[in-house]
């Protein structure tokens, strides 16, 4: 499927790219953007994951690939494409939603309840997963912003909608089960 036998091109050297549809855009456009924002996304979890170990640490392996095919469904962006390009664009399906969904939930069953907001910090790994989490944020917001613009994947948004709570409870799990969440005080410093 994917072959790289050469890495630079040249053909970006004036500032545009190709998308997966074959098409030139600018690579400040919205769509590179927004694909370009989970592509940090997998490396802030490549960061985090040289703090993680067991399910937290597969689980990430398995999100890091998801990415890279939310990654290529937002770099094709016509969604009606089907027999165009010669193959079906990859897209992200409702059962990778649906995994995270379950995954949250079976994290969240050893947590105690919060009474107040978190910050982000804690253990090492706690800290990586709240900075994956704004990033999630940031690409989620682009996607959604796009997608007022042009054709996306709705179940792309959801995705990302997802694996910002799905970061937020494991980075509760890496802080001993929550145990050592580092809650907000209101007004703490007045």
């Amino acid at each position: 499927m994917v072959v790289l036998n050469k890495i630079y091109t040249k053909t970006g050297d004036a500032g545009e790219t190709s998308l997966g549809d074959g098409s030139r855009v600018a690579k400040h456009t919205l769509r590179v953007a927004a694909y370009g924002t989970v592509d940090e996304l997998n490396a802030t979890l490549g960061m985090a994951r040289q703090h993680a170990t067991g399910d937290i640490d597969t689980a990430l392996s398995s999100i890091q690939n998801d990415l890279f095919d939310l990654g290529a469904d937002l770099c094709t962006p016509n969604m009606d494409l089907d027999g165009d390009l010669g193959h079906t664009p990859l897209r992200i399906a409702e059962r990778q939603v649906l995994r995270l969904e379950a995954e949250i939930d079976a994290m969240n069953t050893r947590l105690a309840p919060l009474h107040s907001f978190v910050l982000p910090g804690g253990s090492a790994l706690a800290a990586h997963l709240h900075i994956c989490r704004t990033v999630a944020r940031r690409a989620e917001r682009l996607g959604v912003e796009l997608a007022t613009m042009e054709s996306v994947n709705p179940e792309g948004m959801k995705y990302l909608n997802r694996l910002s709570d799905w970061l937020f409870v494991a980075g509760r799990i890496a802080n001993n089960d929550g145990r050592d969440d580092v809650l907000w005080m209101p007004g703490a410093n007045r």
